[in-house]
């Protein structure tokens, strides 16, 4: 058995330390020209302040911070579909935890329950489906958001569902795949990117095969990465390596958890539930091809946007962001946190202007609690 204690042995991280220094040297990296390397999940941004590797990691190196928060990608105007539904009297609306405070174009999931929507946090759509069990004379509609972390376990219980002729149980599908944005960020002109390090959560269902491309397409090296502070210097430094050895390969550093391929069973069920959209909005990054999910014909009456008529089947429209909110550019990495205006002043945890402030996966809530004036004082 191997425990978590020896991921974040300090020993341990000083050698890996002292061997990125030294490939950074080999480089040429400075603080000036820096390697950028895009570390894709907000869970990363999230370890990477938590344990101050920001600060231990060589000034050579700047950490750009990826579209990887599932609540933060979502755009302003599916948080309004949410609230519509919920204030359904027909509906009892079920969510997780994370997107309770993300603030829509009126009021947010919270606000709508306190106004006297029926909205109820859940772990699990396991716990929707039971809902729907103990109340069948209600719609219980399942807020199913994520990356393919999260994905498999919604398709599971619409199948669920429909074995038991749950037909007051529908999902709200916002599941979205990773690789398309990180080509639109890879095709950008003014994003400078020279590595990633890449989701290890969801690769843990998809494998590491769907970033060939970065490599292949892109020449671009990516190493599938843990999220303790020694599995993200490891993967910090196979970067480094195959930059200084002019490689571009598909890494996986998280073999622990990690299969090649992916896990099978999770990827039948999402096969089998879902198809890809023709387009989904992204928060910053606008309209992308096939990079969301919808639930198959064959499982259309567990979906809420065709059995309540909102979402793209009703004409999605796109809501304009609040005025000097950087939202999308801090999650495309465009800028840093502290340089949006209202960060830390028009938008904190306790008052939030965008998403990123709430999430638990969001840059600038990484920023606010673990890099404080600091963070703030390194942008200056």
């Amino acid at each position: 058995m191997r425990y978590v204690e020896e991921f974040r042995d300090p020993v341990a991280a000083k050698v890996v330390l002292a061997e990125i220094a030294h490939v950074v040297d080999q480089i040429g990296a400075t603080a000036e020209k820096p390697v950028h390397i895009m570390e894709i999940c907000g869970g990363h941004t999230h370890a990477i302040f938590r344990y101050g590797l920001d600060r231990l990691t060589p000034p050579g190196i700047e950490f750009i911070h990826g579209p990887g928060c599932p609540v933060c990608v979502l755009p302003m105007s599916r948080i309004d579909e949410c609230v519509t539904l919920a204030e359904d009297p027909r509906v009892i609306f079920t969510t997780f935890g994370d997107a309770m405070r993300v603030p829509g174009s009126k009021k947010s999931l919270l606000q709508a329950k306190a106004d006297g929507a029926d909205i109820r946090m859940v772990y699990s759509p396991l716990d929707a489906l039971e809902i729907a069990r103990r109340n069948p004379d209600r719609e219980v509609v399942f807020f199913g958001l994520g990356f393919e972390t999260t994905t498999p376990s919604t398709a599971l219980s619409i199948q669920q569902a429909a074995r038991e002729g749950l037909t007051n149980f529908s999902v709200f599908c916002n599941h979205i795949t990773v690789p398309p944005p990180i080509k639109v960020l890879l095709d950008d002109p003014h994003m400078i990117l020279d590595g990633f390090v890449g989701p290890g959560h969801v690769s843990m269902v998809i494998g590491i095969h769907p970033y060939d491309f970065i490599a292949e397409a892109y020449d671009k090296p990516i190493v599938v990465a843990g999220f303790e502070p020694l599995d993200l210097l490891q993967s910090v430094l196979m970067v480094l390596k195959q930059i200084r050895d002019g490689r571009a390969e598909v890494e996986n550093q998280y073999a622990r958890v990690v299969p090649e391929h992916g896990n099978r069973v999770s990827l039948a069920a999402i096969e089998d539930v879902y198809e890809a959209r023709p387009k989904f909005e992204w928060r910053g990054l606008g309209e992308i091809d096939a990079s969301g999910l919808r639930i198959r014909d064959a499982y259309k009456a567990f979906d809420a946007e065709e059995k309540f008529g909102v979402g793209y089947g009703a004409g999605h429209r796109s809501v304009q962001e609040p005025d000097g909110c950087a939202c999308g550019a801090v999650m495309t990495g465009r800028i840093k946190p502290p340089e949006c205006p209202h960060y830390g002043v028009g938008c904190t945890p306790e008052m939030p202007l965008g998403a990123l402030m709430v999430s638990s996966e969001g840059a600038c809530a990484a920023y606010y609690q673990y890099g404080g004036a600091r963070a703030a004082e390194t942008v200056e």
